[in-house]
């Protein structure tokens, strides 16, 4: 086998001059919540991040996809995990609502 098969793929924030815990938490922040990329901005400006709404817009376009991709397979791995469990018609039932007096 050789040496560059065995070898550590580079990592992707080597030639961004921020932690890849504050990128993270950038697209992060800017996916989950219903915010503008300035609105992140201002709330991360808040915390004592001091970065441009551009840079938020890069990164997302940058590293959305990625962050994307490595949950789907955090999802997909824990629903495999549970594959052994088994549904029958026995199991499953449904409850009835009483009418609502009038």
């Amino acid at each position: 086998m050789s040496r560059k098969s065995r070898a550590k793929p580079p990592s992707p924030f080597r030639c961004f001059n921020s932690s890849p815990e504050v990128i993270r938490l950038v697209v992060l922040i800017y996916v989950r919540f219903p915010l503008s990329l300035r609105n992140v901005e201002d709330l991360l400006f808040g915390r004592g991040i001091d970065i441009c709404d551009e840079t938020v817009r890069h990164w997302w376009n940058r590293f959305g996809p990625m962050f994307a991709g490595h949950i789907r397979r955090q999802r997909v791995s824990r629903m495999r995990s549970y594959s052994h469990w088994r549904w029958n018609l026995d199991e499953m039932y449904v409850t009835r609502r009483a009418a609502k007096p009038t």
